[in-house]
């Protein structure tokens, strides 16, 4: 899912991955590949790894840095007017740091000690008649990787004792992450701006039971995505196929989805951010499927576009292999240490010769590209950092950037081996974003708008993969999602 904006300027850390840190990474994306999948996930989350992996960050930036991290989870919170609860997910930064999906949580960590403490909320008489007993502090020291548990009720009694322990400590924390309560005057040093930019790098690179979990939803998502193909033929409205979807993923264990699901027919696939997912489709050439469960926490991001009907228009075909092309060729050319911005370059140069293949565009392809016509087709970035969240951190994106082919980049600069990236190519015939290119003579001139009118109800077409990057290739976690464009037609025409 690749979503762009045309006015917000987003800004995040600019802080490039360290050499020191970098090396670390590069070691956790074991090798232990052979171990099954399920081996992986069934052993508690690497919480220990995690934080051992974000001390070496803010070392790395700070040589004498000693003191403690401290991290929040998320709070429960009533919706508005209501005496209901918020749909609750676990904040992004403790999860790392803990693996712990549990609500009003509080995590702390001795960087000289490598001790991590977990607090958990005490037991509440009046919530177990209705939600039952909650978990004991027995039960959660087997379940999470930590030291030790207590109850919330000992984080500030922790936190003084921690910090008169040694002089010139420090306390790490994320700015407007600490609740009001907690207090932390034992500490000669407050620092609340490293913390959440150690984590958001270190979460770039995956290990095995990050990896082998994505891998898991992944699975699942791309077992949706069939069934849906399985019942577009007969569908009247992609309501209909939004609840399949959502079906084979409870029915597999995945309740929760990634994002909101993409189910876009017809014209509506040139849109990106499609939601509505509530149209008829009938009369209709293609559907664009964007969706993914997430499980533990981890996401899945796929795309696939396939014919309502079982059978690709010429046009609509056409335009399937051209994009399939450029991502076959995108990821011959991925591994560690690649420049993301190569990558989505040669997307471009693929679009190109495509649509100078088919007539939609004429002139030379080295001026087209100069002159960014191409963007009018092809608008977004090539993919994004996938994690705990569907745009993950750490990619360090430029949208004030002047070059409108590289303005919506989620990821700048050099791909780590071990990082998980979605590369979803796409061709879009989106009038609202065409019509400026057709006025301005610097790019209508290479259009050739009497067989650009034949593809408009294509709509658009992407085609998204989740991969590993590795020391010399990659692997893809999308592999059971069928995308070869004769399989398609198969699986849609034999339902």
């Amino acid at each position: 899912m690749q979503f762009f904006r045309f006015f917000a300027v987003v800004t995040r850390s600019s802080t490039p991955h360290t050499r020191a840190v970098s090396t670390h990474h590069r070691r956790a994306f074991g090798t232990s590949r052979t171990a099954k999948m399920a081996d992986i996930t069934s052993k508690p989350y690497p919480a220990k790894a995690h934080a051992k992996r974000v001390v070496e960050y803010i070392r790395s930036k700070h040589p004498k840095a000693s003191g403690v991290l401290y991290v929040e989870g998320r709070m429960t919170k009533l919706l508005e007017d209501s005496d209901e609860p918020e749909p609750f997910r676990q904040r992004r930064n403790f999860f790392y740091m803990t693996g712990c999906p549990l609500a009003d949580c509080y995590f702390i960590h001795d960087m000289d000690t490598s001790k991590s403490t977990l607090f958990i909320p005490p037991i509440d008489p009046d919530s177990v008649v209705w939600s039952g007993l909650p978990i004991s502090l027995e039960e959660a020291s087997k379940t999470y990787d930590v030291d030790e548990v207590k109850y919330s009720t000992e984080v500030n009694p922790t936190l003084a004792h921690l910090g008169a322990a040694k002089p010139k400590n420090t306390a790490f924390a994320i700015f407007e992450q600490v609740s009001d309560q907690i207090t932390f005057l034992e500490f000669d040093d407050k620092n609340f701006s490293i913390l959440k930019e150690a984590i958001e790098e270190c979460r770039v690179v995956k290990d095995d039971w990050e990896i082998a979990t994505m891998q898991k939803a992944n699975t699942i998502s791309s077992k949706a995505h069939v069934d849906v193909m399985k019942k577009v033929k007969h569908a009247k409205n992609e309501r209909e196929l939004e609840a399949e979807l959502l079906k084979t993923c409870i029915a597999e264990g995945a309740r929760n989805q990634a994002y909101q699901s993409i189910v876009a027919s017809g014209r509506a696939a040139a849109t990106l951010h499609y939601v509505h997912n509530n149209a008829p489709m009938e009369g209709k050439l293609n559907l664009l499927l964007d969706a993914g469960c997430e499980v533990d926490c981890y996401a899945s991001d796929i795309t696939r576009t396939f014919p309502i009907n079982g059978k690709f228009s010429p046009e609509s075909r056409a335009i399937y292999d051209t994009v399939l092309k450029m991502q076959l060729e995108c990821c011959k050319i991925l591994k560690d240490g690649v420049l993301w911005e190569d990558v989505h370059t040669l997307a471009h140069k693929v679009a190109i010769d495509g649509l100078l293949e088919l007539g939609i565009l004429k002139g030379d392809k080295d001026e087209i590209l100069k002159a960014r016509t191409s963007v009018a087709f092809f608008p977004h970035g090539l993919g994004h950092y996938l994690g705990m969240d569907t745009h993950d951190t750490g990619g360090h994106p430029n949208y004030a950037d002047k070059d409108p082919m590289f303005r919506y980049l989620r990821i700048r600069g050099k791909l780590p081996k071990g990082s998980v990236v979605t590369v979803e190519p796409g061709i879009y015939f989106c009038s609202f974003i065409i019509e400026p290119f057709l006025k301005d003579p610097a790019h209508s001139k290479y259009i050739v708008k009497e067989v650009l009118d034949k593809y408009w109800d294509v709509g658009g077409v992407r085609i998204e993969d989740n991969v590993v990057i590795t020391e010399a290739g990659y692997v893809n976690l999308t592999k059971n999602c069928p995308k070869d464009p004769d399989e398609l037609e198969k699986i849609i025409a034999s339902s």
